[in-house]
């Protein structure tokens, strides 16, 4: 969690603070029609572990822009607790949902 912390958005252990982590791990699975069959390895979906942060650095120290990867991002901003569930793709939906539930206990 940290390695990809650290590559998307810059951030290292001292910047956050873990207040949970999921109790189980999350799955789905892409839709038919997005399954790119050429590609090595083959991917059909993914298997996540999700973690609750809290950021307790200033928000400045947050850099999309990394000197030795290619962003993943391109902009950020604080949004509702609730509103990744409305605007993920469509297959993500039901993950985001019972993740956000699950995590809602925390707040």
């Amino acid at each position: 969690m940290y390695r990809e912390l650290m590559e998307e958005i810059g951030l290292g252990q001292q910047d956050v603070e873990v207040i949970a982590e999921s109790e189980d791990w999350y799955h789905y699975r892409l839709p038919k029609n997005l399954i790119r069959h050429r590609q090595k390895p083959l991917c059909i979906g993914q298997k996540q572990k999700w973690f609750l942060l809290k950021l307790t650095s200033h928000e400045r120290k947050i850099r999309l822009q990394q000197e030795f990867e290619i962003p993943e991002f391109d902009s950020w901003r604080w949004i509702s607790y609730w509103q990744p569930a409305d605007e993920v793709v469509y297959f993500k939906k039901a993950v985001y949902k019972r993740m956000l539930k699950e995590f809602s206990a925390h707040l």
